[in-house]
């Protein structure tokens, strides 16, 4: 039996079920977003992860052939090293030029765009890590916001609020449709999320096991076998906290946080560099690079379709949604 999901989320970017797959830095193309839009939720291209124009107009334009009228959006890092601030609005136009009408943000403020996107008429989610951010976004404009908390992969802020703690703060004080993430792998969780006012999830790490993803088998075992216990914080000494898969690399960036009270984001980036990261990708071997992961990699199980992964979400979701039956009994006076 299939169902339909009714949320703010669901409504506004015509998707079955109310989650969305993240953009991956190198991970995020064409594959990943259609085998997202084929399960019934939403992905993002990584535009970062395709620099020249051509390369990201392409990908979009393969995703669409394979997606049919199926929706995916891209996802655009305003941070200046990934996305330099000169080339941001062409890569606006070029989204919206090739028919997107969904885009995910992170980063930085998006105020300067926010009236360019609205003539563009492409639809804003912008992520952050925390709710006061979230309150910030939607004075400025945006549509909706995604909070993604400190059990994310990547980048959870420096404040290192958790997601439940964020989803409830929230579901108080917005009033724009917000998203979780941070975590997030189980249906169970879905169906807390929206209970607590928010109009759908965030996955990013509990979808680096798809067959789809165009990474190394060996990569995506690695990421089965680890735990929640298996991730690593770092680089919180330069104001970039990322939460990584523990390994040689991010043993050598804490020794040197440690050693040296003044270490710069330039003494870190021999090690941090992306490029090298990318590498694990391609070949399988996860000892070196910063590889994002979040607490959720107690969630990944097997390496599978990503149709099967979501259709699994689902399915628990319903069982906890059952669970909630008869929790609640009102009592009758007299």
């Amino acid at each position: 039996m299939t169902y339909r999901w009714n949320t703010a989320l669901t409504r506004k970017l015509g998707i079955r079920l109310p989650v969305l797959a993240g953009g991956l830095q190198w991970l995020a193309d064409a594959d990943y977003v259609t085998a997202a839009a084929r399960s019934g939720i939403m992905g993002f291209i990584t535009a970062a992860s395709f620099p020249e124009p051509d390369d990201l107009r392409a990908q979009i334009r393969t995703a669409r052939a394979a997606c049919g009228d199926l929706p995916f959006g891209v996802n655009v890092s305003m941070l200046p090293k990934l996305v330099p601030g000169e080339k941001t609005e062409g890569i606006f136009r070029l989204i919206a030029e090739e028919g997107v009408s969904v885009i995910e943000t992170s980063g930085r403020n998006p105020e300067p765009y926010i009236p360019l996107l609205k003539d563009l008429g492409l639809t804003l989610i912008h992520k952050v890590p925390a709710v006061r951010y979230a309150i910030k976004a939607q004075s400025v404009g945006v549509d909706m916001v995604a909070i993604v908390g400190a059990e994310c992969g990547g980048h959870p802020g420096m404040d290192m609020i958790g997601s439940f703690v964020n989803a409830a703060m929230a579901g108080r004080d917005l009033d724009i449709p917000f998203l979780i993430g941070g975590g997030v792998g189980h249906g169970s969780q879905l169906v807390a999320a929206l209970a607590m006012g928010a109009s759908g999830v965030v996955m990013g790490t509990r979808l680096l096991v798809s067959e789809e993803l165009n990474a190394h088998q060996g990569y995506k075992q690695a990421l089965v076998d680890a735990t929640e216990r298996d991730t690593a914080l770092t680089m919180s000494s330069v104001r970039n906290t990322i939460r990584t898969l523990a390994n040689e690399t991010t043993q050598e960036v804490a020794r040197m946080e440690q050693d040296n009270p003044n270490v710069t984001i330039q003494d870190l980036l021999p090690l941090v560099s992306g490029q090298i990261g990318r590498k694990a990708y391609q070949t399988g071997d996860v000892s070196r690079g910063m590889l994002s992961a979040g607490h959720a990699l107690g969630l990944t199980d097997r390496v599978e379709p990503m149709a099967d992964i979501i259709a699994r979400i689902e399915t628990e979701a319903l069982q906890a949604i059952g669970r909630l039956e008869g929790v609640v009994t009102q009592e009758i006076a007299g």
